[in-house]
């Protein structure tokens, strides 16, 4: 390797124990990449610390720094987690600490598993393939870590950091993994001039034809009007979790939204958040569902509302979205969250959280052939807190859906960092299907997005407060939204064996021309 002025003796710094201490403070540069800070760049130096250190560690080594990136970048970028589990859950401080570093070890895995696997393969290979190998590695890890383990958990994907900048061109059309796939390329890609500096040209000029591609890719229209713009009022009623499920508050609640909906009569569509009426559908249907359903066709109005429904049977329970109006229709939320709305890894997460006298919700997914619930007319893909973080959610709902609802309650974080990331992964299905999203939540972040993504507007989180605007609803596909993430995670996957191939003929080449050397020089 070139002498750099990190060269210490005969060691680079970053392949000296010191790099170890530098690798957290990696994975928390990355996770200020991210909302609420948007320090975008900080993502592609983050990329090329930990990149650099895997091409000259050991397996192990690079699997331990990979340990220590993820511990940073999970450790500070969910750090929210323990806000729910203290302060919400109810744990006590020894409990609450567990299970958040529990939590951040877990997820830090992936990263371990990526830094073995790309030091296994590249560290003494030829550095060109290498440009390919380590970016395909980490989408392909990221992309079990968001679908598969534990039903998914895509917070801190690459993808989203780069939502402002031109990148962000790419995502109607392949989506988060194959932008992020970019991103970690155009980060490789610069690492590469290190070692060939003939390259170095060639290399810019594709970087930069990625970012400009983005650029003129944002420009493009993939969606098209269907009708009138729709009028509408999303409600945020900034009902604190503590005081959320008491009984006692309950009548308040409903008369608080009572009231910000009357005076919002002239609205299409108006918008509650999630559980936004605290108790299940059976208890209030009479009482004050009905009423307020009346009032609703008589003016002309559509209200989507978020509960707990029950089952034909006592043990199933749905955390469910039910619109009144001239169509009543209802959806059961599908993809529930691990360890918040049903229980994974039983009987064992049972008996841990027993035993830490923790009790969390049991919920039924709703399935995947629902039908799509209908507002003002048209029908409309609806998500549940955290669905929204699922881009397969929303992109099989198309074309027929005409925009996009999200209703959520991110009370159970408190004033943390986590209202802002979960808005920026939702604004992410907007652009993803080219549709307007109505984003509905109990303490913010409450919003209007546009099929580009961009905010049209916002309420200030923790107050009441109501947001009143106009969309339009809109037809046609995005070409991911078509396609989905298989076929570019096909494409990595090939890219990935073709890249091996060309490391083994490259290591057998080495050796042959070694021994060639050898037999030489006993000549």
């Amino acid at each position: 390797m070139p002498s750099t002025a990190f060269d210490l003796g005969s060691k680079t710094l970053i392949e000296r124990p010191y790099g170890d201490l530098l690798a957290p403070i990696a994975g928390i540069a990355m996770a200020l990449a991210f909302a609420p800070f948007d320090q975008v760049y900080l993502a592609f130096v983050a990329l090329a610390f930990i990149f650099a250190s895997w091409e000259v560690l050991t397996p192990a080594r690079a699997a331990f720094r990979g340990f220590l990136f993820g511990l940073g970048l999970f450790g500070f970028g969910v750090s929210w987690v323990f806000v729910s589990i203290r302060v919400y859950g109810g744990a006590d401080l020894f409990s609450s600490v567990l299970i958040t570093a529990l939590f951040v070890m877990v997820w830090s895995l992936f990263p371990t598993v990526t830094g073995y696997l790309a030091s296994k393969i590249t560290r003494s290979s030829d550095r060109t393939s290498n440009s390919l190998i380590i970016p395909c590695l980490w989408i392909l890890i990221e992309y079990l870590r968001g679908n598969w383990f534990l039903n998914g958990f895509p917070w801190l994907q690459i993808a989203y950091s780069q939502l402002n900048s031109p990148l962000s061109g790419y995502v109607p059309i392949i989506g988060v993994y194959g932008t992020g796939f970019i991103i970690v390329l155009a980060t490789s890609l610069a690492l590469q001039c290190r070692h060939n500096l003939s390259l170095t040209g060639i290399n810019l000029a594709i970087i930069a034809a990625l970012f400009a591609g983005g650029a003129l890719l944002k420009r493009i229209e993939w969606t098209y009007p269907i009708g009138k713009p729709i009028q509408v009022s999303l409600l945020q009623g900034n009902i604190p979790q503590e005081q959320k499920w008491a009984p006692e508050n309950r009548d308040a609640t409903l008369r608080k939204y009572r009231l910000l909906t009357e005076q919002h009569w002239d609205s299409d569509i108006i918008v509650w958040p999630e559980t936004s009426i605290p108790a299940y559908y059976s208890d209030v249907k009479e009482s004050f569902l009905k009423p307020l359903e009346h009032e609703a066709i008589e003016r002309n109005s559509d209200i989507i509302v978020s509960l707990p429904t029950q089952g034909d049977q006592p043990h199933i329970k749905y955390n469910s979205v039910l619109v009144l109006g001239k169509q009543r229709s209802i959806y059961h939320k599908n993809h529930l969250l691990p360890f918040g709305e049903y229980l994974p890894l039983q009987p064992l997460s049972g008996k841990i959280l027993d035993f830490l006298n923790m009790r969390l919700g049991h919920f039924t997914p709703g399935g995947d052939d629902q039908t799509l619930p209908i507002a003002a007319g048209y029908p409309f893909a609806a998500s549940i807190c955290y669905e929204d973080a699922i881009s397969n959610e929303a992109r099989t709902k198309l074309p027929d859906a005409a925009f996009l609802v999200n209703v959520t309650n991110d009370a159970w974080f408190g004033q943390s960092i986590e209202p802002f990331q979960h808005m920026q992964i939702a604004r992410m299905r907007a652009l993803e299907t080219g549709r307007y999203l109505l984003r509905a939540t109990n303490t913010g972040v409450t919003a209007i997005v546009s099929p580009k993504g961009g905010i049209v507007k916002q309420a200030a989180p923790f107050e009441t407060a109501t947001i009143i605007g106009a969309i339009t609803p809109l037809g046609g596909q995005t070409l991911y939204a078509r396609l989905g993430d298989t076929p570019v995670i096909l494409i990595l996957f090939v890219l990935l064996i073709l890249s091996l191939l060309t490391q083994i003929k490259f290591s057998r080449c080495i050796k042959e021309h070694k021994r060639n050397q050898y037999k030489q020089r006993k000549l």
